[in-house]
């Protein structure tokens, strides 16, 4: 059994009712066309950044279903891919195509989900079987399947004009054809700017086959590597031999610059990003601006591909979250840590995570440090009557009924 058959288990359909009627008129059809959009240098770059940062994404199943879930989509959604890879080739696929597919892997039931594939395939039409929306896809290797719409998870950018899918990336093509033209012109200019030393002019006439032959003499006597001596000689033959200056080939910066600013616009990314050379600023601009609304947009697709309204409506949901503290600078992470842990809204292990050290056995416990106390309760040991007299009031805080230290609470997640 093939990669094809373990993720489509069900059987193609071979009598469709048309194509499902969309609002706006437009017949449902995806069609892989890539435009050279990943073959630029540049593009692919841009690409490259959002789908690393967007390969750190932590996914995490709320609710109790599908409980046995959890760890295999922290680890590795199928059977060939791992978390990491799935998230990276799904967000290149995205920006590439402006269309993205997630179908179920399922067990030989066919109903019960045991992980997720990104799907590239060649084409997709939305037909209808039986009243209902189904998806038919068709791969390079001219293998077809469906599957119900409903079961199939579609991420898309620029989503305009059709009802299901993102539109195509022509809007690039002025900036892709000149990013061309500048390589093109930048390999020749390099080239002649490097291949012409010495410029000659023949005192007499001579046949063209004469010039190429004279041509190769001069070079084979004068410009060998052996000549030492550095001394060039020609005979009356020349009326003159001159050298030429090489000149470096200078790129025009500002059409460099109007080039990367239209795909960093188009891409929404930046130099600094791409050369990550970035400050947590300018990192949590880019998280907030680029990768957010992906992880929003994915946590969505993904949970209603993998839940019932009924379930949704009990909590169960699929989210994909990044602990944007990793990104911060040594003296804010411990700045944060500190004053979250010392009110008691992370652990131990919490705190331990965001510098990258291992948990410990007993670091699931809240701590709280003992001078904080409840107005109130301030109020009653003091003997005072306002909130403000307790405010400018010293002394020790008072112990609530509660423990300093706290288990979690949590359930053991599967």
């Amino acid at each position: 059994m093939g990669l094809f058959e373990k993720i489509f288990k069900r059987p193609t359909i071979r009598q469709i009712e048309g194509y499902f009627k969309m609002l706006n008129g437009y017949t449902p059809i995806f069609t892989t066309y890539e435009g050279g959009v990943y073959e630029m240098e540049l593009t692919r770059a841009a690409i490259h950044a959002i789908a690393t940062q967007f390969s750190k994404l932590k996914p995490e199943i709320q609710g109790n279903a599908y409980k046995e879930l959890s760890k295999r989509l922290q680890f590795r959604p199928n059977p060939f891919m791992d978390t990491s890879k799935f998230l990276y080739r799904l967000a290149t696929i995205l920006h590439v195509q402006n269309t993205a597919f997630i179908v179920p892997i399922t067990d030989d039931t066919g109903e019960v989900i045991t992980g997720y594939y990104p799907i590239l395939p060649s084409r997709c039409e939305v037909v209808e079987y039986k009243g209902q929306p189904w998806l038919r896809y068709t791969f390079s290797t001219g293998q077809k399947a469906a599957i119900e719409f409903e079961k199939v998870g579609i991420m898309t950018l620029f989503q305009y004009k059709n009802d299901f899918f993102g539109e195509n990336n022509n809007a690039l093509n002025p900036t892709m054809q000149l990013m061309h033209t500048q390589n093109q012109g930048i390999i020749e200019g390099v080239k002649q700017s490097a291949n012409i030393r010495f410029m000659a002019k023949l005192a007499n006439i001579f046949k063209p086959d004469d010039i190429e032959a004279e041509r190769k003499r001069f070079i084979e006597t004068n410009l060998r590597a052996d000549n030492n001596g550095g001394v060039l000689i020609f005979d009356n033959k020349y009326a003159d031999v001159k050298q030429i200056v090489s000149k470096p080939f200078i790129i025009d910066a500002a059409q460099v610059e109007h080039i990367k600013n239209n795909v960093f616009n188009y891409f929404g990314a930046n130099e600094k990003i791409l050369q990550n050379n970035f400050n947590e600023d300018e990192w949590n601009a880019f998280y907030e601006g680029k990768i957010e609304p992906l992880a929003i947009q994915l946590s969505l697709v993904m949970t209603n591909m993998t839940f019932t309204d009924r379930e949704i409506a009990f909590g169960n949901q699929i989210i994909f979250t990044a602990n944007r503290l990793q990104y911060a600078s040594n003296q804010s992470k411990l700045n944060i840590v500190t004053q979250l842990f010392d009110r008691g809204l992370i652990t131990r292990n919490e705190g331990r995570e965001v510098f990258n050290m291992s948990p410990l056995d007993d670091g699931d416990k809240y701590y709280i440090r003992k001078e904080y106390a409840e107005v109130s309760k301030l109020n009653e040991a003091q003997g005072l009557g306002g909130e403000d007299d307790a405010l400018q009031t010293s002394g020790e805080g008072i112990q609530s009924d509660s423990p300093s230290t706290t288990d979690t609470g949590d359930k053991q997640k599967n």
